[in-house]
Formats: structure tokens, sequence, C-alpha cells
């Protein structure tokens, strides 16, 4: 299959040549609403086993986790033994950390937007929320190993289709094979382009000096090896593209996303509206 005809799929067509599962759901607001539920559920549902969980989380999509607070809230759903390890974390020119006040902290949005809306009553330990550190680099996959390896994966999917920031390794000078892609570590990466100019319209109004040009970012190796992989797309327009390519292009680094088709158990979740065809080239 060609790309074109990959992108122009009605979406109704998209689970019988998807290689992963695919969910569309009609609107924004059931996507949101359903991401946070299905955290929850995976919550109570370990919680009710005598099970922890461990999840790792990102920060885009982002809506859902104020609605995932207020279900916890509600339901009282304990997160006593709930362990999160988030995806990646933006750092300076020089490679430390942006502070947690910062406004592209994914620290500082996970703590205002989840974590510290959670009431105290439901005991969340602050040392159970883990994200990726320069300067600690193996830390978060070492408390991976030691708390029993990820329940779940959840992600989103960039527009060059990389999960967190495992952007694709395209050089003039030198080749990352597959099989190390997949295998590669917690890591400090320069930003890419196309991740400056998407990043800053979705988190900046456009400003792309206002986006921090370096990250810490989970490797493929503790993504690929969750138990499940669940992936969110909301992008509209401009994810489309990789949303299908995810789908349906076969495994590469170019679009580090397509490994996820070799998991035994990953679905991708869109609205109806991104999981729309793409626009293809004029004939």
């Amino acid at each position: 299959m060609t790309r074109d005809e990959m992108l122009s799929i009605p979406t109704e067509d998209l689970p019988r040549h998807a290689k992963v599962g695919i969910r569309v759901l009609p609107n924004l607001d059931a996507f949101y609403q359903d991401f946070a539920r299905v955290i929850a559920d995976e919550v109570k549902a370990n919680n009710a086993a005598g099970k922890p969980t461990r999840i790792i989380l990102p920060v885009g999509p982002t809506p859902h986790y104020r609605i995932l607070a207020r279900i916890s809230n509600d339901e009282k759903i304990s997160w006593k033994n709930v362990w999160t390890f988030n995806m990646d974390e933006y750092l300076d020119w020089q490679g430390r950390p942006v502070p947690v006040a910062h406004p592209m902290s994914f620290e500082g949005y996970m703590r205002a937007n989840l974590f510290d809306l959670l009431d105290r009553s439901l005991g969340f330990p602050a040392d159970h929320a883990l994200f990726p550190h320069p300067f600690r680099i193996d830390e978060i996959s070492d408390v991976i190993a030691k708390v029993g390896g990820i329940d779940t994966c959840y992600g989103g999917i960039g527009y060059h289709g990389h999960i967190a920031f495992n952007e694709p390794p395209i050089s003039r000078w030198f080749t990352i094979s597959s099989a190390e892609f997949k295998a590669s570590k917690t890591r400090v990466i320069m930003l890419a382009d196309d991740t400056f100019v998407v990043n800053s319209f979705c988190g900046a109004g456009g400003n792309s000096a206002a986006i921090p040009p370096m990250a810490v970012t989970i490797g493929m190796k503790d993504i690929l090896a969750a138990k499940r992989i669940r992936l969110y797309c909301d992008g509209g327009d401009w994810q489309r593209t990789v949303l299908r390519l995810a789908l349906m292009l076969p495994p590469c680094v170019e679009y580090p996303v397509t490994f996820c088709q070799e998991h035994p158990d990953c679905v991708i979740t869109a609205d109806a509206y991104t999981a729309a065809p793409a626009a293809t080239a004029p004939k």
C-alpha cells in the first residue's frame, strides 16, 4: 500500500488495515472522558485485586488529567499503590532540567493538573511520581525494574512518529539500526526542528523561542517492555498523517511509533476528526 493510499482510507475502514488496535471516538469530550476513565478503571481493578498499578504517563494529551483527578476523588479510588513514571522532561540549553515553575515543565504540569488535585485521603505517595532526570539517567529504569515492570504505557504520538522524545535518529553522519533504537535507554536529546514547530503551536502560541531546546526521555526499551501500550491521538489536522502511518507503515526508525506494531497489546485511540483521511498530494 502506498503512503497516499494509507492517508485516503475511509475512517470506518481503518480497523481492517491497521496493524495495531484502533478505536475512534466521536469527539474530543468523549476522547478525554475515555482516557481518564481507562486509567481510573485500571487503578480500581488493580486495587480490587490487591496489585500495584505501574503506569507511564505523557504530557500530551493533557486535558484528561483533571478529569482523572475528579473521578478518583468522587469515587474515592485509592492511589496508595500507584506508581507513575512520566515519559520525559524539558531541559535548558545546558542540559539542566527546567524549573518546576517553568511554564513548559512537564513535572509542574502533572503536579498542578493531577497529583496536587488528588484528595490526600487517597494516599498517593509523593515518591511514587517519578520523572526522568539527566543527572540520574538510569534511575527511572531502575525503579521500574524494582517495582516489577510497567503495566500500561500511556502516550501520544509526535509529528514524526516519536513516543516520549524518542525522535527518529536521522543523520547524514551515522545510522542507528532498528534493533539498537528499540533497545534505547533513558537519555538526553536535542529537539528536532519539526518538534520545535509543532510543540510551539500546541503549547506556546506558535512561539518556538518558548520551547526549551533539549529534553530527557525514557527510552524505547522501557516503553516496549510494558504489558500494554495505549496511545491517544487528539491532534487534529497535524496528526492525521502520523496516525495512519502508525497504523500501517512497516516498522522503521524514521517513524518510531511503528515499532508498536510488534507489541502484543497495543491500541491507538483517536477522536473522529483526527482519524479522518489526511490530504494527499494532487494528482
